[in-house]
């Protein structure tokens, strides 16, 4: 099959690729943009590590074929950080409350937060831990996950007030 031009943003930047029209987003995204924060864990959409925003919508990027973001706005964890490269308040609870051990599924973990804080500003336990559900962890027990989380809605929260 002939490649086709995949044209989209990433994270901000426009982009172009060629793809195979079987080629998912994540497969994407690894291999032809060389964004390698999405991990394939397990292919079938079920474990999160995948996880990536497509146009604002937490998706699992091993289940999207590459062409269906022709023309849609795609941000990864390594459009999460401002431009600057000031961590953003979800990467910097991580890091404080020392949440990552392997580091596989973080990413994942940390864009599914990151959505669910944009639709609920200020989710109590039981929401963050429905939020990230999604997302299978075998190194944590989830709970340096949802204080971290947590944390980092007050930030958030205390950011938009100040502006």
């Amino acid at each position: 099959m002939a490649k086709q031009a995949l044209q989209c943003t990433v994270n901000g930047e426009p982009v172009e690729v060629l793809v195979q029209p079987y080629t998912t987003l994540l497969d994407a995204l690894r291999e032809d943009m060389g964004l390698t924060g999405p991990k394939e864990g397990c292919g079938t959409g079920d474990c999160g590590a995948c996880s990536v925003h497509v146009d604002g919508k937490l998706v699992a990027s091993c289940l999207m074929l590459a062409m269906q973001a022709r023309g849609k706005s795609v941000r990864t964890i390594e459009g999460l950080a401002a431009a600057d490269t000031t961590l953003h308040p979800l990467q910097d609870a991580f890091v404080r409350h020392g949440v990552p051990q392997c580091g596989f599924c973080i990413p994942g973990v940390l864009m599914a937060a990151a959505a669910l804080l944009e639709e609920n500003p200020r989710p109590s336990e039981e929401e963050i831990r429905y939020g990230i559900a999604g997302n299978l962890c075998r190194c944590t027990g989830y709970t340096k996950m949802v204080t971290a989380i947590s944390e980092a809605a007050g930030a958030l929260a205390s950011q938009r007030s100040a502006r």
